[in-house]
Formats: structure tokens, sequence, C-alpha cells
């Protein structure tokens, strides 16, 4: 069975929606610093941290995107933004941007690391709310 995460963009998150070229630009933004702290420590570190490559089909272009790797602990992960409407507790109603990562039921235990290493990841940047693939959930923006 598959599974899945969420970091939800809230109110107070960095910005108020993302797309999927966002999303990109922050995993090129990962490769990049992985890869110089890689050189800094004489190491191959930035093949290790990111072990895929970024796919896009023509269907689902500005919708979700894939992590698809040829590494021996490493298969797949998908990542998807969508919209969805809250209730804030005031009782007004909002469109609330949202990051979905699936791992579908052929990923390995070595996906599922890197998924909850990226959705921290990406929430930090974001500041958003993280919802683990367990159910917990993370803050990553500031809190009243």
């Amino acid at each position: 069975m598959s599974s899945h995460a969420y970091i939800k963009l809230v109110p107070s998150s960095e910005k108020g929606s993302v797309t999927t070229e966002d999303v990109i630009e922050l995993f090129q933004y990962y490769k990049d610093i992985t890869g110089k702290t890689g050189k800094q420590l004489d190491w191959q570190y930035g093949e290790a941290s990111f072990p895929y490559e970024i796919k896009e089909k023509p269907e689902g272009k500005g919708k979700w995107f894939y992590l698809k790797s040829e590494q021996h602990n490493y298969h797949i992960m998908l990542l998807g933004v969508d919209n969805e409407l809250v209730r804030d507790e005031d009782g007004t109603e909002r469109e609330q941007t949202y990051i979905q990562i699936t791992l579908p039921e052929t990923s390995t235990f070595g996906d599922k690391g890197k998924a909850n290493e990226f959705s921290k990841f990406l929430a930090k940047k974001l500041k958003g709310e993280l919802h683990l693939f367990n159910g917990r959930i993370m803050y990553f923006y500031p809190r009243k």
C-alpha cells in the first residue's frame, strides 16, 4: 500500500503557494549544497544525498513529477502540488497549497528515508506544516 506525507503552506509560511517548478528548484538547490559539502569533505556526497533523477511526464506537467533512481537501495517517489479549501479558527475559508510526497508499493526503505529527509528540507525552506508518513505533525513556521 502506498503512503503519503504532506507539506502544507499555512498563512505564516514563507510563500502562500508553490508550483512544481518551485519544488524542482528547491531540489536543484539541495543538490548544489550537498555537492558543495562533498567537495569540502573530498567525497562524492552529492550523489549519495540525492540518488534520483527528476522526471516529468507531459500529462503531469505543472501538477506532479517523480524521482527515479537506478541505484540499488532506491527506486521511486512521486511529488505533487495541489490546493484545498480549509476553514480557519474564525470560520473563514481559504485556499491552502500543499505538496504531497507519495511512496508507491514498489518504494524501498531507502526511498522512505530520503522522502523523510526531503520533506523536512522542503518544510524548513517553505516554513510549512509537515504531516509525516506516520501521521505525526512537525511545525516549521513561527507559531503564536
